[in-house]
């Protein structure tokens, strides 16, 4: 067993190196992006015997890869994400990385540094212990999970490039130690619609882009409804009208509206074919021109619950398989060969919010079930 201090040091460490995901960074955040974080991570996988590559996903923002060989032809691997959301809503201080009445506080505590944290105290001991890890060990810290997603796709191919034959995959995610074996995708999409602009003391003379918008967003609402009746085992898929914009004045007939869609994908729908339904969807429920714009998208993750990696992950935790209302990098790795799991520390319930933290003995749970697949 690890020292649960060693566990909280190292998570307090990691807390304090902000690494917000550029798209979500404001005043509070520090310097944006995960760069400062690779860099660290980099120097600790070489200082404890990895061997390190780096890849770019964005200029100055990369993967880094480490990689232990084992004893053993297994090949066991770790995506764990070095992204968190943003900072400014939240009321505790973000990155003090306190550790108070056994918890470790600060933006991404959670989620999923606490994961990162994990490894690098097993990486260490092992390293002052001169063990070796069973399995071929490679734990790639991925940038983009909070906004892109780009980096998943990019470690999928540089796997695949690689030619490694992947036994078990593990995605680091808070899943309160239970191994999530399938999760829902999403697909987002930007309405626009197209009006007419006019004084609004002559509202007959233009094309109003805000009321074509309403009467397209009772179509969706009416499409949500009938997606509660879709059966899935991850549950129904759903339709979400997130945002909305438009008009230029409180006197003006608008000429432009925008909606942004959230469709949340179950197994078996493809994000080109649900893509095209809704476009067919919204041209047919709109009176005006409309033009739809894809913003992104992730496939469900599905693995057969009762697989030997996933009973073995929920015999090491003590906690049964489940499915994850959210999406994780799992998307990505679906064609690759071996198992794939999410499972990670604390509740998807502390993170993202004005005060993040995650229970010390969740890390030592962690920390166990990590020795145990290691060995």
């Amino acid at each position: 067993m690890i020292d649960p201090n060693i566990l909280a040091s190292w998570l307090s460490r990691l807390v304090q190196i902000p690494s917000v995901n550029p798209s979500q960074a404001g005043p509070k955040a520090g310097p944006p992006g995960e760069a400062r974080l690779a860099e660290a991570v980099a120097g600790w996988f070489e200082a404890f015997g990895g061997q390190v590559q780096t890849h770019e996903v964005y200029p100055g923002r990369p993967n880094v890869y480490g990689i232990w060989r084992g004893q053993s032809e297994r090949w066991a691997a770790l995506d764990v994400h070095m992204d968190t959301v943003g900072v400014e809503q939240m009321t505790d201080e973000p990155f003090s990385g306190r550790v108070a009445d056994g918890r470790v506080y600060g933006r991404g505590a959670v989620d999923t540094k606490a994961s990162l944290a994990v490894a690098l105290a097993l990486l260490e001991q092992m390293h002052r212990d001169r063990r070796q890890p069973v399995p071929n060990l490679l734990i790639a810290a991925t940038v983009d999970e909070e906004n892109a997603a780009r980096a998943a796709p990019m470690f999928a191919r540089w796997l695949r490039e690689q030619a490694i034959p992947l036994t078990e995959l593990m995605v680091a995610e808070p899943t309160g130690c239970r191994p999530v074996f399938g999760h829902k995708g999403g697909l987002r999409l930007k309405i626009t619609v197209r009006g007419q602009t006019s004084h609004s003391s002559v509202p007959e003379q233009g094309k109003n882009a805000i009321v074509a918008a309403a009467r397209l967003i009772a179509a969706l609402d009416a499409e949500n409804e009938r997606l509660r009746a879709v059966p899935s085992p991850l549950g129904h898929p759903t339709l979400t009208v997130s945002l909305i914009h438009g008009g230029v004045g409180a006197n003006v007939v608008p000429d432009r509206c925008e909606i942004t869609l959230d469709r949340r994908l179950v197994v078996g729908e493809g994000g080109d074919a649900t893509q095209a339904q809704l476009t067919a969807l919204v041209a047919a429920s709109c009176p005006l021109p409309v033009e739809v714009e894809r913003l992104g998208g992730l496939s469900a993750f599905w693995q057969p619950p009762d697989s030997p990696w996933i009973r073995q992950l929920a015999d090491w935790a003590g906690r049964p398989p489940a499915t994850a209302p959210y999406g994780t990098n799992a998307w990505a790795y679906g064609d690759l060969p071996g198992a794939c799991v999410v499972f990670g520390p604390g509740s998807i319930e502390q993170a993202h919010g004005p005060v993040e933290w995650v229970e010390l003995a969740e890390l030592e749970k962690l920390a166990d079930v990590y020795a145990r697949w290691w060995s």
